[in-house]
């Protein structure tokens, strides 16, 4: 296991659980289970944040394969430094223009996926929780953005899973407390939380830069080795 891997996915995650308790608190508080028993509204709830975390997974294995691509291509330092730059840059325009952070395409990805999430509400099954959060695990979101960057930055589909499942497992308690509990976390308070996602978005930006500079500090810039630069072995 490469716990830099995990450690950091863990600790987006965790950072990240402040933005979505803001941003994704209108969908935990419409999941319809107040019909279910105790321990049938509990299995329901996790089975929506697992079906979450398997989207992420998934994710993280489509992008941690194309990370795979540019590690043998010998650009891993320097795309890093590039994600770390254009997540800087995206940040900026936020700041500017909060209307124009979302491309088109992602604007249209959203509302399909809302169309499922939509229908999936109204099943109100117990087996339908799980495909409801594997759909929620799709809607364009910035925090997932940056976990993204993450995956891509490593070098194999295994670190790549590893690290979006990690970046899920670390909204979870957040997640959670908001489904079962979210009756006790005021609106105000969930608008004050959203506020900290610049900040998190900029430590992501520089992180992924100083992971490119080769500093030699580890989880936070290890050296990374260039598969251009491995010896090839015939025995």
């Amino acid at each position: 296991m490469s716990w830099d891997f995990f450690i950091a996915g863990l600790s987006l995650g965790l950072i990240s659980s402040f933005h979505c308790v803001g941003m994704c608190g209108p969908i935990a508080f419409a999941l319809p289970v107040q019909h279910l028993g105790t321990v049938q509204r509990k299995f329901a709830v996790l089975s929506y944040h697992l079906g979450r975390i398997l989207t992420y997974s998934i994710l993280g294995a489509i992008f941690g394969l194309m990370g795979r691509q540019v590690y043998l291509a010998g650009f891993q330092r320097w795309f890093s430094i590039g994600l770390g730059i254009l997540v800087l840059l995206l940040l900026i325009q936020y700041l500017n223009d909060r209307s124009k952070i979302q491309p088109t395409i992602f604007s249209k990805l959203q509302f399909k996926v809302q169309g499922w999430m939509g229908q999936l509400l109204k099943d109100g099954r117990p087996a339908s929780f799980g495909l409801l959060g594997m759909a929620n695990g799709l809607l364009p979101c910035g925090m997932v953005y940056l976990a993204i960057a993450g995956a891509l930055s490593t070098n194999n589909v295994a670190d790549g899973v590893l690290f979006m499942a990690a970046f899920g497992s670390g909204t979870l308690p957040a997640m959670l407390a908001l489904s079962l509990f979210g009756h006790l976390a005021s609106i105000s308070l969930r608008n004050r939380i959203r506020q900290l996602t610049p900040y998190v978005i900029a430590v992501m930006g520089i992180l992924l830069i100083l992971r490119g500079l080769n500093l030699g500090i580890p989880y936070i810039s290890p050296v990374l080795e260039s598969a251009r630069g491995q010896a090839v072995s015939c025995h």
